[in-house]
């Protein structure tokens, strides 16, 4: 007996298999880029949208704040309290070596360095209140 003829062998990848192959790959490739520039302008669109939130609080709050101000008790009330102003004929007392309000201590930690004028007003004071050393 003769050893049997051995059975061609078949080929899994066709040629019509290759080529669907090849366009397969050839539109992933022509997607990646369109659809990486969507995702990536999807994510600036959101950007945009928080930070316009962001701005439409901000706007709002200053609408708020222009209410008030246009508010003459108000700009009273912030004349007494940040200014230490007085109406005519009223009687204003200041207390002194008391505690100090908070809200004023923290206005001068947050003030930072005096202005010139300041300083300049209390060397004059400094100056009046020892007048012998400015004879010397």
């Amino acid at each position: 007996m003769s050893p049997p003829a051995a059975a061609p062998k078949t080929t899994r990848l066709t040629g019509r298999a290759a080529v669907l192959a090849v366009v397969i790959c050839a539109i992933a490739l022509s997607l990646a880029y369109p659809v990486r520039e969507y995702v990536t302008q999807r994510k600036q669109i959101d950007a945009l949208v928080a930070h316009q939130q962001v701005l439409l609080n901000q706007v709002k709050n200053l609408e708020q704040e222009q209410a008030r101000l246009n508010n003459p008790a108000y700009i009273e009330q912030l004349a007494r309290q940040e200014l230490d102003m007085c109406f005519p004929r009223t009687t204003c007392y200041i207390v002194t070596g008391g505690q100090r309000q908070a809200s004023t201590a923290a206005r001068a930690a947050k003030a930072g360095p005096a202005p010139w004028y300041d300083k300049l007003w209390q060397s004059v004071q400094q100056a009046d209140a020892n007048p012998e050393a400015a004879t010397k």
